[in-house]
């Protein structure tokens, strides 16, 4: 039976308390963090840096986001501890948007900062907004509230406010509710071009052929393409780490000289855009088909065209009336998506296939995490009878879906295996991996930029050699976890801590720990922390001390530069923070470099768990093979030679496998047995 608003809304606020103990914060920034997590999962954020303050004169912001775009996120919170469901009205809203608005406008253009502590994050923020105010196109206010909005409720519209662009969002408990129940899908983008842009895109169908799904080919102006990018930016992309990587910020020369010198030959010099969406409606006017709506437009290939096209309008002040591209569009239903999508993408993307891995939820690396995350039982900490196990979300939702069909009492024997502070998802492990195995200002970027350098670096690994992601790697990654978040716990409850910055601090203070281990070539004991699913002593101290270095280092940012934030972005702010950790080894003491373990001996692990992994591989490539009836091994073998994509020894191992089960191929004969059967479907023989 589905979940009602106020169940829900009783839930989320026993999720909050629980999560704002767990991690040792104030309810306030727990529902923040909640609110903003779910956001930036879903794409309407690329990223959330906490700003809480209030002033007398009715002043009020929460939470902030600059991106490379030009547009600024400014965040105010509606909470107030509620133990009921209530209403939030038209009056409620507009007052709460005033605030925020208000310390946009005092910052923008009343050197509002120069009445702010300046050690404090509003400084920072305010002082932020006034040293960009040229460079600042467009400010989205979002207004979330732990109420559920009032039906009477109308929306505002956007406007200018200082003139700048102004837009307003409103997450209400209601909407969260509908976000978490969507089970994984985002609440998709729905765009009318009759209504925003007047007139509908001439396409041609390109699903002629019976069974064929539904296709388009598109002739899309520039400025319709850029004005979508404009106002939905990464969300366009958001499907495809490639796209987001190649698309943010930068601009294409080749493209911006055509634009300037030569826009009516942009349709012939350029390779278009690849595309897809859930639904779309179709009119048939005097110029022919039109496409009038599209629902979850997706860019899988061109997102550099795309963003070159709006930067190019924007920074030259060019129109773009000549300008036009072409576009594929493939309609995929949400059920065939996640398997689809990722294949368009792969085969549109011609360049750099191997090593910008695309990371979808489905790609092999995930599968695996989430099989050793249902299978390996984590120790009791100290003090527990019982053992647990941490839960993976490969894709979204499916922690709740694990659940929804489960009865009150098998719900509650599921979270006892899986305790909710005990999930990770794709984004979390980007995290606790990038702050020790890459420069910790990724983390520092915002979650969608560190993801999609883990996703680059990880898929790359993946690709040379499967092995390395094995027990040992999830373990380690689980102890990773800990210790992060128990960093995030520390450094909220020190008395030095004044309220800001807190992401920057923790990323720096890990950073900073692995850099002394690696100085004497050893790492921190991870296998402990594993066993323990606790921080153990010698390095929880060493982590006090390390934080109380980094914040006194960071909240100095040099001359020139007015916010800590954006100080932690620089490659310079980490060379400053390793030029001084001598001082930072002598404060640590012997203790904690007494239990870190040898980069040799670790190897040694590593070289064991590696080797384990590769048995399982042969083991569970074995499975798969005797799965196969022995037909179908003659079928390929005999429509691979009349192919030729077979080699000798492939034949002969295909042999082998056509007597099953009088005989049985080895672990590595079914291995490459595995590889022909992918093949095999490639060729279109299965």
């Amino acid at each position: 039976m589905e979940q009602t608003t106020p169940e829900f809304f009783h839930d989320f606020r026993q999720e909050l308390m629980a999560g704002a103990e767990a991690h040792g914060a104030f309810q306030l920034s727990e529902f923040m963090e909640v609110f903003s997590t779910e956001l930036i999962e879903t794409g309407f954020i690329e990223g959330f840096e906490a700003c809480h303050y209030r002033a007398q004169r009715g002043m009020r912001v929460d939470g902030y986001w600059f991106n490379d775009e030009g547009t600024l996120d400014l965040f105010v919170a509606d909470f107030d501890s509620r133990d009921e469901l209530q209403s939030l009205t038209q009056t409620d809203v507009n007052a709460a948007f005033k605030r925020v608005e208000k310390f946009f406008e005092a910052s923008l253009s009343k050197r509002f900062f120069d009445d702010l502590d300046e050690t404090t994050p509003e400084y920072g923020l305010s002082r932020q907004i006034s040293d960009r105010k040229a460079f600042v196109r467009k400010v989205n206010f979002f207004l979330v509230s732990e109420r559920t909005l009032s039906d009477r409720t109308q929306n505002i519209e956007s406007r200018q406010v200082c003139d700048v662009e102004a837009t307003y969002h409103i997450w209400d408990v209601s909407r969260l509710q509908r976000q978490r129940s969507s089970r994984g899908h985002k609440e998709a983008l729905d765009i009318n071009f009759k209504e925003e842009f007047g007139s509908g895109l001439n396409s041609l169908p390109a699903h002629l052929g019976s069974g064929a799904y539904q296709s388009y080919l598109i002739v899309i102006p520039g400025e319709v393409l850029a004005a979508l990018y404009g106002k939905h930016g990464a969300r366009l992309l958001e499907q495809n780490v490639r796209s987001f990587l190649q698309a943010r910020g930068k601009v294409n020369k080749g493209i911006r000289t055509t634009i300037l010198n030569e826009p009516g030959m942009f349709f012939a010099y350029n390779n278009g855009i690849t595309a897809t969406a859930q639904e779309v409606e179709v009119e048939q006017s005097d110029e022919g088909l039109q496409i009038v709506r599209i629902k979850d437009l997706q860019i899988v290939n061109g997102g550099q065209t795309t963003a070159s096209l709006f930067h190019t309008k924007r920074r030259d002040k060019v129109a773009l009336d000549g300008v036009f591209v072409q576009m594929k569009l493939s309609v995929i239903s949400p059920e065939d998506s996640e398997i689809v999508v990722p294949r368009i993408s792969e085969y549109a993307n011609t360049q750099n296939r191997v090593n910008a891995a695309d990371f979808f939820s489905n790609h092999p690396f995930h599968v695996r995490m989430e099989e050793f995350s249902r299978r390996i039982w984590a120790p009791a900490p100290s003090g527990a009878m019982r053992e647990t196990k941490w839960f993976y979300e490969r894709a979204r939702g499916q922690y709740a879906d694990a659940q929804s069909k489960l009865t009150p009492g098998e719900q509650k024997r599921f979270k006892a295996e899986y305790p909710k502070p005990q999930m990770i998802d794709k984004t979390s492990i980007a995290k606790f991996e990038n702050v020790w195995d890459d420069h910790p200002k990724w983390v520092n970027l915002g979650a969608q930029k560190n993801f999609a350098r883990y996703a680059a670096r990880i898929g790359k690994t993946w690709t040379k050699n499967q092995g390395d992601f094995n027990e040992l790697y999830f373990r380690r990654a689980i102890a990773r976890a800990i210790i992060f978040r128990w960093t995030e716990k520390m450094v909220s409850g020190e008395p030095w801590y004044n309220g800001g910055f807190r992401a920057n601090i923790v990323a720096y203070t890990i950073a900073a720990i692995n850099e002394l281990c690696k100085r004497t070539d050893q790492t921190v004991d991870f296998q402990r922390c594993w066993n323990t699913q606790e921080v153990y002593e010698e390095l929880a101290e060493a982590l006090r001390k390390a934080a109380k270095f980094v914040n006194d280092d960071i909240s100095q940012p040099p001359q020139g530069m007015s916010h800590v934030s954006e100080w932690c972005k620089k490659d310079s702010c980490w060379d400053r923070i390793q030029g001084q950790i001598d001082q930072l080894e002598s404060d640590v003491g012997s203790r904690f470099f007494k239990t870190l373990v040898g980069i040799d001996e670790q190897k040694a692990e590593q070289k064991r768990a590696k080797k384990t992994q590769q048995i399982d591989d042969g083991i569970d490539a074995q499975r798969r093979v005797l799965e196969v009836p022995a037909q179908k091994w003659s079928k390929i073998r005999q429509a691979g030679i009349g192919k030729r994509f077979l080699s000798e020894k492939e034949i002969g191992i295909l042999r082998v496998a056509e007597q099953i089960p009088q005989k049985i191929p080895s672990e590595k004969q079914s291995e490459v047995l595995v590889g022909i059967l992918e093949r095999a479907k490639a060729e279109g023989v299965l």
